[in-house]
């Protein structure tokens, strides 16, 4: 089976072999924590809407920090972003635990203290996800997502039921302090780590500037667009399976905190087995087809918890959601990484995060209101309606499959020989080139000219625009602007492989005798004494 073999192949690759393995250990302590901290609550109050709220804090910080973390994922060194955050989440946990074992919790402070181990993950999750892009090979990026899946909802399967009984035995500071030692295995993994990272002669960008690129490339993307509505909308109604089980768990079925970790690990368990048969759903339909069965999928597991009295069927149940549950979001993770070159994959995977992570924060709060209103069963009720509308969007919205696009960069761009002395920051930059186009070809022309606009943009053009010479009418002018010269070098770096078509329709259909006249030009109004006017260089012999 292909996914057996490229999983061989990942397991030879001693650094992800060592990152997965560590991986499980602060899944498994996560995992823990979570029993924990969801029992608890239900211990410091009895309303609904609050213990719906602790699987809201934890993902409310994804939502609002994923970008500012892509930014840090795309310009830092990757490893120490995560030691930082994981070290963060250290002494959270610590911290966490001696107030439990003190008695000082209340449910505020609970929920602080998962909202801040919530902020640790969202520092973290980019920079990870990012770097499995330079752990391993293209073509087994899915295998790696697909593993680290499995990875996660194999501790899924056994953590949550471990936890409900380090909770049923030693309560939930036990849980927080098991979450806490669990820290230890990753940070390590990741102080041996060493990655030999790509040599950028280019400053790095400012942050604001960064932020916006990463915005500006998924919002001039339609296919990451797509991925991220989806993302959304599996987030905000699956996520009320999750964060209304507990009460399912105590009033449905009659459980306690063991039965309730149980069900969490047939979830994970049912997960294991939609991360192992990832591969073979991706050979055998496309993405929308798998994307609607997830959504279906899950839709029924979700009704069927709402009015099923039996452990038994609600255990299987669960066990369709889990499959359901990976395949979308792992699906959905891979055609996010795959569909977006290197430099800016740190933010498009944040703003993904972002979308489904705030999915679900906004839907642990909506449905814990809607089942303290009306009714854990009405709540599930709802959330399963709109997963099988999240199913239907695919006929408007539909999941693009994998491509074929090398987005490796271009690597043509030369910086051009200047006789102005320019500094980094000068700026603003003007460019213009010049097309001469047979009235024949006007139409292809602009044709090609709408994809050029979207990629410049996507890079980083600004004040975009296409202008044609009105005594000489074949005459065509592309004009754009950057603020610096280093964001006109970045714009042209940024160019990748599958970019190069474009360029070669153009040059095709230019019919001038002579290359494309390129004119690169700097404004200026008014120079002061103390401007950085470039000077004059001495003409060159």
């Amino acid at each position: 089976m292909p996914y057996a073999g490229s999983l061989t192949g990942l397991f030879r690759n001693q650094t992800f072999r060592m990152l997965w393995m560590a991986s499980l250990a602060s899944n498994f302590g996560g995992l823990v924590q979570a029993v924990g901290a969801a029992w608890m609550m239900t211990e410091l109050t009895s309303s609904e809407s609050m213990v719906a709220l602790v699987q809201t804090s934890i993902t409310l910080p994804i939502m609002i920090f994923s970008l500012i973390a892509g930014v840090f994922a795309d310009n830092f060194d990757r490893r120490k972003v995560m030691l930082v955050a994981q070290g963060f989440m250290l002494v959270v946990s610590v911290i966490l635990t001696i107030l439990a074992l003190e008695g000082f919790l209340s449910p505020w402070l609970l929920l602080s203290f998962t909202f801040l181990i919530g902020c640790g993950t969202a520092l973290h999750n980019p920079s990870w996800q990012a770097s499995m892009g330079d752990i391993v090979t293209r073509d087994e990026l899915p295998a790696a997502v697909s593993l680290n899946s499995m990875g996660f909802n194999i501790m899924r399967s056994v953590g949550p039921a471990a936890g409900g009984a380090i909770v049923a035995i030693a309560g939930a500071a036990a849980a927080f302090a098991v979450n806490a030692a669990s820290y230890v295995a990753i940070i390590a993994a990741l102080f041996r780590w060493h990655p030999s990272l790509p040599p950028n002669s280019l400053p790095r960008e400012p942050f604001g500037i960064a932020f916006q690129a990463g915005l500006r490339y998924v919002a001039m993307s339609p296919n990451l667009m797509k991925v991220i509505l989806r993302g959304f909308l599996f987030g905000v109604s699956a996520v009320a399976l999750q964060a209304l089980l507990p009460i399912v768990t105590r009033e449905n079925l009659g459980g306690d905190a063991f039965i309730f970790g149980v069900l969490l690990g047939c979830f994970g368990f049912g997960a294991v087995v939609g991360a192992l048969t990832n591969a073979e759903l991706r050979s055998r339909f496309h993405n929308e087809n798998i994307t609607r069965i997830g959504f279906t999928g899950f839709a029924v597991s979700t009704f069927t918890i709402a009015v099923s009295p039996y452990l038994v069927v609600s255990a299987v149940a669960l066990l369709l959601a889990g499959a359901c549950w990976v395949v979308s979001l792992s699906l959905f993770n891979v055609t996010m990484q795959m569909s977006t070159p290197r430099w800016v994959v740190g933010r498009a995977l944040a703003l993904y995060q972002t979308g489904v992570f705030g999915g679900m924060a906004a839907g642990s709060w909506l449905w814990g209101a809607v089942s303290e209103s009306f009714g854990t069963n009405s709540a599930l009720t709802g959330a399963a309606i709109v997963l099988l509308f999240g199913a239907a969007v695919g006929r408007w919205a539909p999941l693009p499959d994998f491509g074929q696009l090398n987005l490796d960069p271009l690597n043509r761009f030369t910086e051009p020989p200047l006789r102005l002395d320019l500094t980094q920051r000068s700026g603003p930059i003007m460019i213009m080139i010049d097309y001469d186009i047979a009235q024949e070809n006007v139409q292809e022309f602009l044709a090609v000219m709408t994809l050029r606009r979207r990629i410049r943009i996507r890079d980083g053009a600004q004040q975009w625009a296409l202008l044609r010479n009105l005594e000489n009418p074949d005459i065509w002018t592309e004009s754009y602007h950057v603020p610096t010269w280093v964001e006109y070098v970045r714009h042209n770096q940024r160019r990748t492989q599958a970019d190069a078509e474009v360029t070669e329709r153009l040059l095709a259909l230019h019919k001038g005798p002579t290359p494309l006249h390129v004119q690169r030009m700097i404004e200026r109004q008014t120079v002061t004494p103390h401007d950085d006017m470039p000077r004059l260089r001495e003409e060159a012999p």
